[in-house]
């Protein structure tokens, strides 16, 4: 045992001295290491996981780190200098790596902010322990997780910025741009496969394919894109032959750790597709899974016919246009033709169906959805598209809660799914309102779509972001991101409305929550949104006639243009008509809302029936309702903020158990709040 230690410790230390002689040397990294100590790559990728539970280029940039501390410490040199003499080519990652490791910047070492007086004693225990220090630190990360959610349920960690990669759109080398198509599907491949990884964090296909025609360096792009590694490939086909040259490059020091050149039969393309993506995988030492081998090494097709008319299908596909999809669906049709058992097509077809139908109020495809989607499943259970297809039929019929498992499933066949974890997002922010879930698909929709395709995108990422973060509690960083949603586009539809409440969950100033909700309003008087919400809060001024006068407004519309919006408000509308002496309508719209609150399956069923028993003065039955809402989870900030102000329920207050039952709800929230806030600030994401 004694001579294993000994080794071990005598490998470290020399693998340390050879970093330290070439410390300088931006470009000396894994494979200049495994050299100099005359080991294979693999061997000494193995070997310094075996002892430090660190993959090599974290032990290496861990030395670098230690040095640079040692010089700020010991020396008059700036950071950028520092930053450059311990081998960081960027001083900003540099800077970033630092605080990663210590918990503080190199500016607040020099400023004297980090030091205190046992820092003697850290810095030598640190120096003496620091393997061991690292693989408790490394075990601690895994297990916390573990211990406070499932592997799935969990809101999104910080990113591992060692294993996470971004595809940028290939280069067609061919003269003919009918090829561009062929080429077009290579860099798509090699995303998906790489997608299915669940090491890995791979950037969404929106926020990669404004590169394809950019200038910018590599630094620049993991940058931006906050990735530490970049795929770059080109290629065309040449008759019977497909050429891709392709290389993997680590973004901090803009130098390819992988390089390959491919010329193999068109025959032969799908096990060229799972080579690539095994072998970038293997470079940046990201784990894959049995089953991930598995769904990587999926064949969708062996009819190359078929095969080439999805391959065609794809770019009008992507575009989500109606005429692009038009364009698609007969291309994927006639790789089904090709190919009867072509899954994929068939989940494209129906994914494209839904997408012709989503905005229409008579729905035209429904019937074809199902057909292609049940196709898909039959032929490839386990695709995470032809999952996608099904769960998109429930969510056309309105069946959310059976779309739900069809969606979680997609997304354990494909962690990186961008799509799938808007919809997810989507879904518990909307109908089936849960908002822990809501907040950890918006930050992981956050770090997959990390550099959207453009502005307005971007801007409806954050929007998305700021209110599951309001949602939760998190008001002053909803601030933030509804600012950044309406830097991106000033013209988001949807941010001044959600910014107008965020300010009064900040403020509670209603006064002036009403008036840039009326301002708001005046810019565009056909939105019944707004419209709504200003009459809702005159109602909780309890100014019945100026509520009337928003309410009969959006009442009108309402009906005139048959829509079924907004249910759940129909009791403050009862109440208002029923104060302006209404009597009749207003028993339409309590029946209305009572006929709602049947229905609802939702967790906020018990509070939406006590406002319902308040409204009859049932006040015993309303205090039963609020009892057993105080036994929900996950319930919306509003509830909080509003629960107290409604006119309805002020009858309630009387009663014995009422401001115990409000308390329980709101402590309810708030330690919730408190546990989810701790959880996220310990992962750097508020």
């Amino acid at each position: 045992m004694s001579n294993t230690s000994n080794t071990t410790s005598d490998f470290i230390e020399k693998a340390e001295a050879i970093i330290l002689e070439n410390i300088s040397n931006e470009q000396f990294g894994v494979s200049e290491l495994a050299e100099t100590m005359h080991m294979s790559r693999s061997s000494l990728l193995r070997k310094i996981k075996t002892n430090t539970q660190l993959s090599a280029s974290q032990f290496i940039r861990q030395v670098r780190l230690i040095k640079g501390m040692e010089m700020l410490e010991q020396t008059t040199m700036s950071v950028a200098e520092i930053s450059y003499q311990v081998g960081f080519g960027n001083t900003s990652y540099f800077i970033k790596c630092f605080r990663e490791h210590y918990g503080y910047s190199p500016g607040e070492v020099r400023k004297g902010i980090a030091q205190d007086e046992n820092k003697p004693s850290r810095l030598s225990v640190l120096t003496k322990y620091k393997w061991q220090l690292i693989t408790a630190a490394f075990l601690l990360i895994i297990v916390i997780p573990l211990l406070l959610f499932s592997i799935r349920s969990t809101v999104p960690t910080e990113i591992d910025i060692e294993k996470s990669i971004a595809v940028l759109p290939f280069k067609n080398e061919s003269s003919d741009s009918l090829n561009l198509y062929f080429v077009n599907g290579l860099m798509e491949s090699t995303l998906n496969n790489l997608q299915k990884i669940g090491d890995l964090r791979v950037i969404s296909r929106t926020s990669v394919a404004k590169y394809r025609n950019t200038t910018m360096g590599i630094p620049e792009i993991a940058e931006e894109l906050n990735v530490n590694y970049l795929v770059e490939g080109s290629g065309q086909r040449v008759g019977n032959q497909v050429l891709l040259n392709i290389k993997l490059i680590e973004a901090s020091s803009d130098r390819p750790i992988w390089v390959e050149q491919y010329s193999r039969e068109v025959e032969n393309v799908f096990a060229l597709q799972n080579e690539v993506a095994r072998k970038i995988a293997d470079a940046i030492e990201a784990i894959v899974t049995p089953a991930e081998i598995k769904q990587i090494e999926k064949i969708p097709t062996e009819n190359l016919q078929a095969y080439d008319y999805y391959l065609k299908a794809l770019e009008p596909y992507y575009s989500r246009t109606k005429e692009g999809l038009e364009q698609a669906i007969p291309l994927f049709k006639k790789a089904i033709e090709n190919d009867e058992q072509f899954a994929l097509a068939y989940a494209n077809v129906a994914i494209a169906y839904y997408f012709l139908d989503v905005y229409q109020k008579q729905k035209h495809y429904t019937e074809q959805i199902n057909a292609f989607a049940d196709k898909a499943l039959l032929y490839d259970p386990k695709s995470a598209e032809s999952l996608i297809a099904k769960a998109l039929y429930y969510m056309q019929i309105e069946e959310y809660q059976l779309a739900l498992p069809h969606l979680e499933k997609a997304l354990e066949y494909n962690p990186n799914s961008s799509a799938v974890v808007q919809m997810l997002a989507d879904l518990y922010a909307r109908v089936i309102p849960n908002t822990d879930k809501y907040l950890q698909y918006a930050l992981k929709g956050i770090q997959l779509n990390i550099a959207a395709n453009d502005s307005i995108t971007q801007s409806y990422i954050y929007l998305h972001l700021s209110n599951a973060l309001v949602q939760t509690g998190f008001v002053d960083e909803a601030t933030t991101y509804i600012n950044k949603s309406l830097d991106y586009n000033p013209d988001n539809y949807y941010a001044p409305l959600l910014k107008a409440f965020i300010l009064y969950a900040k403020h509670e100033d209603i006064a002036e929550t009403k008036k840039q909700l009326i301002e708001e309003w005046n810019k565009d008087t056909t939105r019944l949104d707004i419209l709504q919400e200003v009459a809702k809060v005159y109602y909780f001024q309890e100014d019945y006639d100026s509520a009337f006068y928003y309410y009969e407004k959006f009442v009108d519309t309402r009906e005139r243009l048959n829509l079924d919006i907004y249910p759940h408000e129909d009791v403050k509308i009862a109440m208002v008509y029923h104060k302006k002496g209404l009597k009749k309508q207003a028993t339409i719209f309590f029946n209305s809302y009572a006929d709602y609150c049947e229905k609802d399956q939702s967790i906020y069923k018990s509070a939406s029936m006590a406002v319902k028993y308040a409204y009859e003065g049932k006040t015993d039955l309303a205090i039963e309702q609020l009892k057993a809402f105080a036994t929900q989870d996950n319930y919306q900030y509003w509830i909080v903020l509003f629960q107290g102000k409604d006119p309805i329920m002020k009858p309630l207050k009387s009663h014995p158990d009422y401001d115990s039952t409000i308390k329980r709800i709101e402590d309810r929230f708030w330690k919730k709040h408190e546990n989810l806030k701790k959880l996220l600030k310990n992962k750097r994401l508020i």
